[in-house]
């Protein structure tokens, strides 16, 4: 057995592989760091200044940008302060508690995209009832399920994985993240596969599902009406098409090297790839929807011009 068993501490070993790379690399990521926090609270204070930005589409972007900065808050800080460490401890209750910021944010993210996908259907599929649809009750509920849900099963998830006894405490990654910490079980964990299953299906496949649902619609519609028509929808349409792909397509890379063996890829490859998911949609989300909707665009243009 690992004398890691008994430590107080995870070991995070990626950032052995950095050497004379880290000030460079602090620098840089405190540079996307505030970029991320300024850009999405732009989007966040024009939104909630601005009237005529107070419909569902809007408060549904409001809602990313919130998700963008409580996902960078939890990863950002404590990969600042470990570049400038020479050790890379970090107690289990800071792990666990980096575990859950970091994998609800990540659920957020995709059920918040599906509420937005939900949204535009209703816009281009049945916009003659789309203000009775989608009243200010129905975003609150809507927006109050793509929070709850994934934070209670995240809970139970990260609740499981702490009762793990542990034979070891060395972590293959620059943040703690479930996986790694259940590979370090001395006990089976067919428990802990199975509930990781069943969330993913919840927090990732099921969106998944509803969005191309949604998007088939929109398509078929489209199809039978006029080129104006299409335009409107495609500009409508876009930034959310871009952020989610975008995003599912990161997390992928994150799950794809989480259960792949971290030792046979490049150290510097493998860090760029456990990034991306809590850096690109954080800062992605408000070049997108900025500059991309109008409304919001002109917004942020006066608001900056006073």
């Amino acid at each position: 057995m690992d004398n890691g068993s008994t430590s107080p501490y995870f070991n995070l070993t990626m950032f052995v592989h950095m050497g004379h790379f880290r000030h460079p690399a602090f620098a840089a990521c405190l540079l996307l760091y505030s970029f991320i926090v300024v850009a999405n609270l732009v989007i966040v204070l024009v939104i909630s200044r601005e009237k005529s930005l107070h419909e569902p589409m809007y408060i549904f972007v409001a809602l990313l940008s919130v998700n963008s900065l409580y996902g960078s808050s939890g990863f950002f800080p404590r990969l600042l302060l470990d570049l400038l460490s020479d050790t890379h401890l970090i107690s289990r209750a800071a792990c666990f508690a980096q575990i859950y910021v970091i994998y609800t944010y990540a659920s957020y993210e995709m059920t918040i995209l599906a509420v937005v996908a939900y949204d535009r259907y209703v816009a281009v599929c049945h916009p003659l009832h789309y203000h009775a649809k989608m009243t200010s009750r129905a975003v609150r509920y809507l927006a109050a399920a793509a929070l709850l849900l994934p934070a209670v099963a995240v809970l139970v998830l990260v609740s499981m994985s702490a009762q793990l006894p542990l034979c070891g405490n060395r972590i293959q990654k620059i943040f703690c993240a479930n996986w790694n910490v259940v590979k370090l079980s001395c006990v089976g964990t067919a428990a802990n596969n199975a509930y990781g299953l069943l969330l993913s299906v919840l927090t990732a496949f099921f969106p998944l599902l509803f969005v191309l649902y949604t998007y088939m619609r929109i398509i078929a519609v489209c199809w039978r009406s006029s080129a104006q028509f299409r335009g409107k929808v495609f500009h409508s349409c876009l930034p959310h098409i871009v952020t989610y792909c975008v995003y599912t397509i990161t997390a992928f890379c994150d799950v794809a090297l989480s259960r792949h063996n971290g030792k046979d890829l490049d150290p510097f490859v493998a860090t760029i790839l456990s990034l991306e998911f809590v850096v690109i949609p954080p800062l992605l989300n408000p070049l997108v929807y900025g500059l991309k909707l109008p409304h919001i665009r002109r917004n942020i243009a006066r608001m900056l011009s006073i």
